[in-house]
């Protein structure tokens, strides 16, 4: 199901890592940069090299934590000066910690099988605080091999997440990069409370 450390550990080992792009994704940084409580409690799960964990570190958001399930990538976090105690190496799925006011998704959803999505859901509902919002990146579309990664569509996503949370943004990102232009949904979900 795709939650195979070793798995992962060899696409960095093999530097077979076609979602990172190298930087901060454009749509992500746009939204880092109109935050203004550098207090938040923020989660970036499966963040890979986290250039968005470091992005929101160099803005002085210093309660941001990752997980990953493989270790090279916490590694070079590490390197990088990011605080070791904010790195988490382990399944994304037995993380205890609750209480985040924000999530940032950005390719870890579509790195995991289909079949996990709802338990996505139900964990991201979970990790957040009342009002929390999950925040980030889906593809908008179907590829043609199998994955990882794994597509979607917008009405798929809806169907997904309407009954945990107030779809507040779903629409396709105007400032996506150049290779992934219109194929990908900008979001913003907050959290809703369960009766």
């Amino acid at each position: 199901m795709n939650l195979n450390k070793q798995f992962w550990e060899n696409r960095y080992k093999e530097e077979r890592t076609g979602w990172d792009i190298g930087t901060i994704s454009t749509p992500l940084k746009a939204f880092i940069d109109q935050l203004e409580n550098t207090q938040l409690k923020i989660l970036i799960p499966g963040a890979g090299y986290g250039h968005e964990a470091l992005y929101l570190r160099s803005k002085g958001f210093k309660n941001v934590t990752v997980i990953d399930l493989a270790e090279q990538p916490l590694q070079h976090l590490k390197k990088s000066g990011f605080p070791p105690t904010h790195l988490k190496q382990g399944n994304f799925f037995d993380l205890d910690e609750k209480d985040y006011d924000l999530i940032l998704e950005q390719t870890f959803f579509c790195a995991l099988n289909p079949k996990l999505r709802s338990k996505y859901v139900l964990k991201m509902h979970d990790l957040l605080n009342d009002k929390g919002k999950l925040v980030g990146l889906f593809f908008n579309l179907e590829f043609e091999k199998d994955g990882p990664p794994f597509g979607g569509s917008k009405i798929e996503y809806e169907l997904l997440f309407k009954d945990f949370f107030d779809l507040r943004v779903l629409e396709t990102a105007y400032n996506s990069i150049s290779p992934r232009a219109n194929k990908e949904l900008f979001f913003i979900f907050e959290k809703r409370k369960q009766n």
